[in-house]
């Protein structure tokens, strides 16, 4: 903890000494922080400012007997101490002061030396550190210590282990009821700190059962605890006979239940054991190579980083971005060309498809020096296709797109990482569910091909844009089902655009379709491309409104800016208890805005040079809204007689036969109609013996009479 506390203090410090830096609001030398509480023996601290010519003296103060204070800082050492003081430039314009203490923390045990510890509390002190420039103090640092003696163990730890007894029989505590530290609880017998003469008061009336610490009493049925005087003549024969392990108070402090511990935080490193390859892969089981290592793709952590050696798990689709820093060219490899296990007993090997990136917007390319003429060829993406039958791999390709990026000082770029699990062959294309959609699926769109009736894949997309903010550099992400989502991207358009706003509208309104190119969404995740039925047409909400052709004063109205998606889904019955949603409607509609050129905004007016470009905003948007499912109305005799539903009731008439079908699955079939034919026959004789039985009896009587 106090390493954890040391390194937290000097990232702070770091910290608060960049952001004085950059604003340039160092004048003069001040430590940071000015008073510190040390209770170790190494205590560090920063020296901000102009440190040039700067000496620093260490003294042992103590504050004055009548005023209470520290004396004034000095740059003369007034008395030799026993701490190490040394320091360390880091950058400019700070000062690293170290202090180390150079006297062992051993506590000191029968025999004394001149280097232990004689108290507990082994040094405390007021140490004064100050920064002197030709013999003159600028700044000080006053550090009050109180450090405590090490105690180590003189023996060899023991490997005895504490035996715990069974708790369903004999408690961890044997006293519940003392409840109070070295005090005796009164009425509590078990009480170690209760003394004989305190036992006195009230050993006649100590806390009877488990509480006072009797767990096993013996019952009044034991046949063990007969006595001559008050037991029956009969308590022999109907005596119970039973360990005393068997007593009524069995469980009553312990619930059956067990726990595994969880492991604790620590900051050692993991052993890592060696990897098991599986027979066949399951559902989140690393990928394994013909060498039985793991599958690596770069991979994004819980904390933000990226992870260069992360093994990629069976069926789990990812994205990942790393920014990484480009200092020198790296090594051209073909590494990625890797033969994997299929999971199946045969080999997979990576086929590698390669594409050159033409437009680097979407990697954020950054340069931070001036850039040389050198060229490297990066490796700007890496996407994965993974496609699996069954428990196996059946191919794997990736396509990897790199460019010619100019090497500089240094430069930043961010490189692209995706796998994707696609069920079947190559040809095959993942589905979104079955038979109802996921969420975090995405939704899928088609187009029926009127030639061949069969209906082909399209996509239903959104905005993702990219470093610059651009629709021209921006990527698309596919809509997701129950995800509701909002993006856009911004699009440059200059005073000669308003002036035609009809064909900007039509532009917009290109622009904004281009993210939904389908006219069929599939209703469920799991669509038949050759049922139409399955699918329903995506309706488009249009808007009537006139507009002049022609914008003035640089402005248009009525442009198409934001494209909203409406999506109503509802629940179609249940698989394994899970709901499945189908999708039942699909609506697009456009918003209109207007744009307005805006003439005062820095550096080039755009009014007075029509070719001058200012950015707008365009935004999509996607609303999932669940409807009720579609059920058959209740008739009155279930809503009237609610004793029947045996929906509603854990015990209801219509399931009286239920053990003697073939649904019930609490014992086998043929035991179940045993009982049930006993039943059957018991109730046959108390119909023929009963009252019932004789009355009729005795009315056939009477009547042939």
């Amino acid at each position: 903890m106090a390493r954890l506390l040391h390194s937290f203090i000097v990232f702070y410090s770091i910290f608060f000494i960049i952001i004085l830096v950059k604003e340039e609001t160092l004048c003069a030398v001040v430590f940071q922080p000015k008073f510190i509480l040390a209770s170790g023996p190494k205590i560090s601290a920063f020296l901000v400012g102009n440190i040039s010519g700067v000496s620093l003296t260490l003294n042992s103060v103590s504050a004055s007997d009548t005023t209470g204070s520290l004396p004034p800082s000095s740059c003369i050492p007034v008395s030799q101490t026993q701490w190490n003081l040394s320091s360390e430039f880091i950058g400019k314009n700070a000062l690293l002061v170290r202090l180390s203490l150079n006297r062992s923390l051993q506590l000191c045990g029968n025999e004394t030396s001149q280097d232990c510890c004689l108290e507990s509390v082994c040094v405390q002190e007021t140490l004064h550190v100050s920064a002197c420039v030709d013999e003159t103090p600028k700044s000080s640092l006053v550090i009050q210590t109180q450090i405590y003696a090490q105690i180590n163990p003189t023996k060899p730890p023991s490997e005895n282990q504490t035996v715990i007894p069974n708790q369903a029989f004999q408690p961890l505590g044997r006293c519940p009821c003392d409840v109070t530290p070295d005090v005796c609880d009164i009425r509590c017998c078990c009480d170690q700190n209760c003394t004989q003469e305190m036992l006195g008061l009230f050993s006649n009336n100590c806390l009877p059962g488990p509480f006072g610490g009797s767990f096993s009493p013996v019952p009044d049925y034991q046949c063990s605890v007969q006595s001559s005087e008050n037991d029956p003549d009969w308590f022999p024969f109907l005596c119970v006979i039973s360990p005393s392990d068997n007593n009524p108070f069995l469980g009553l402090f312990y619930n059956g239940g067990t726990r595994s511990p969880k492991p604790s935080p620590s900051f050692q490193p993991q052993q890592m054991t060696a990897p098991v390859p599986p027979i066949n892969y399951r559902q989140g089981d690393p990928i394994f190579t013909i060498d039985d290592g793991y599958l690596t793709i770069p991979q994004n952590s819980g904390l933000g980083h990226c992870v260069d050696n992360a093994p990629v798990a069976f069926l789990a689709n990812f994205e990942a971005r790393c920014v990484r820093m480009l200092q020198i060219c790296p090594s051209q490899s073909d590494n990625i060309r890797v033969k994997v296990k299929d999971g199946q007993g045969g080999v997979v090997t990576v086929n590698v498809v390669d594409e050159m990136a033409n437009d680097l917007n979407l990697f954020q390319p950054i340069s931070e020096s001036q850039v040389s003429d050198e060229q490297c060829v990066l490796v700007l993406a890496l996407n994965y296709t993974f496609y699996w039958r069954e428990n196996g791999l059946t191919g794997i390709t990736v396509l990897r797109t790199t460019a010619n990026i100019s090497l500089g000082a240094s430069v930043s770029f961010t490189s692209r990482y995706s796998a994707v699990f696609v069920n079947g062959n190559e040809s095959s294309q993942p589905n979104s569910g079955n038979p109802g959609y996921q969420v975090r699926r995405p939704v899928l769109g088609g187009i029926l091909n009127s030639d061949t009736g069969v209906i082909q894949r399209a996509q239903i997309n959104l905005w993702q844009p990219g470093g610059d903010g651009l629709c021209a550099s921006a990527d698309l992400r596919p809509v997701e089902f129950g995800i509701n989502s909002t993006s856009g991207c911004m699009i440059p358009v200059s005073l000669l655009n308003l002036t035609q706003c009809s064909q900007l509208r039509e532009t917009m309104r290109a622009v904004l379709g281009g993210l939904v190119t389908s006219t069929l969404v599939s209703r469920t995740g799991k669509p038949d491309f050759t049922n139409i039925t399955n699918w329903i047409n995506i309706t488009t909400l249009l808007q009537n409104s006139s507009q002049p052709a022609e914008g003035s004063s640089g402005a248009c109205s009525a442009l198409p800016t934001h494209l909203h998606i409406h999506i109503r889904s509802l629940i179609k019955g249940f698989v394994q208890g899970v709901p499945q949603k189908i999708i039942h409607a699909v609506e697009i509609s456009f918003r209109e805005t207007t744009w307005r050129i805006e003439c005062d905004t820095g550096g080039l007016n755009p009014c007075s040079d029509p070719e001058v470009m200012q950015n707008f905003p365009i935004t999509s948007s996607v609303v999932f809204t669940e409807s009720e499912s579609a059920q058959a109305p209740r008739s009155r005799f279930s809503i009237n007689f609610t004793e029947f539903d045996c929906d509603r009731n854990d015990v209801c008439w219509p399931e009286l036969a239920f053990p003697l079908t073939k649904y019930y699955t609490g014992e086998p079939y043929s035991q179940a109609l045993a009982k049930g034919l006993i039943l059957v026959f018991f109730f046959i004789v108390a119909s023929v013996l009963g009252t019932p039985w004789r009355q009729i009896r005795q009315a056939w009587n009477n009547a042939s009479l």
